[in-house]
């Protein structure tokens, strides 16, 4: 896999001509900012820009208003490879706060190893109802320590909505739910996003987490996509290197609170 090429077809199809995350988002272009405009308890930030040192201040206090005029908090997804160099130091002289970054990771569908199972006694269960993402919600407050609405609200406007943009599982031990993961799938585009992908801790190390991952390799492939990508936190690059994801850049999220 040629990695900058990768990088760059990723810059083009996911970020600056991105399409909405769901039936009640807009995507914009204002100068070199694209932005993700969505419902208060959906996603909303800066998804690409084309900045230089003499715009990017402007650029971000256009943001700022914008979204504290919708009363939104929003998040300015800034990459490795983004301009100008300083431009985390700038969000941060504009009141934005860095979460922990992440490793932008690639891989084609098809060179993964599929056949990994999740062990004895886990069942993978496909999420296509409300009662499906109350599991999902659940493992994702236990996995991550974080409030799942936000998760709920999308999930269930994506499989009432567009069933065919989005690919939630969850892992079973018996009844009780252990890991869950969901993969975004955007039509007219080479790349299914792996996101979501947590397990509570008393599964972890289980195999779980790669089972979840061949699983949802395996739909892609059946789906028409090249590429897997996926934002892995510390915890989940060792696993995805080992089957084969290769990190192309990092990303952090710079979060703005909402007025």
């Amino acid at each position: 896999m040629d990695h900058e090429a990768v990088l760059a077809l990723f810059d083009r199809d996911m970020r600056e001509r991105a399409q909405p995350y769901g039936p009640d988002s807009v995507v914009e272009r204002v100068g070199g900012v694209v932005r993700h405009v969505g419902p208060e308890q959906g996603w909303n930030g800066v998804l690409w820009s084309d900045l230089t040192e003499s715009d990017a201040d402007a650029a971000i206090a256009e943001q700022t208003r914008h979204f504290a005029e919708l009363g939104r908090e929003f998040e300015w997804k800034l990459y490795g490879h983004d301009r100008p160099d300083d431009l985390g130091e700038r969000l941060r002289a504009a009141g934005f706060t860095p979460e922990p970054e992440e490793t932008l990771m690639v891989s084609e569908a098809g060179e993964l190893d599929l056949d990994a199972a999740p062990p004895p006694g886990v069942e993978l269960r496909p999420v296509t109802d409300a009662t499906g993402i109350d599991l999902v919600v659940d493992v994702h407050e236990q996995a991550f320590g974080t409030p799942g609405t936000r998760l709920r609200h999308q999930l269930l406007a994506q499989l009432t909505e567009n069933p065919d943009t989005v690919v939630a599982v969850v892992a079973l031990a018996g009844d009780v739910p252990v890991s869950s993961a969901r993969m975004e799938l955007i039509p007219g585009t080479r790349f299914a996003g792996l996101w979501g992908g947590g397990t509570v801790e008393a599964w972890r190390g289980r195999g779980i987490y790669r089972a979840l991952v061949a699983h949802r390799a395996r739909i892609a492939t059946d789906r028409g996509y090249r590429y897997l990508q996926v934002d892995a936190s510390d915890q989940s690059r060792p696993i995805l290197q080992r089957l084969g994801f290769a990190p192309l850049t990092t990303t952090t999220p710079y979060v703005r609170a909402a007025p």
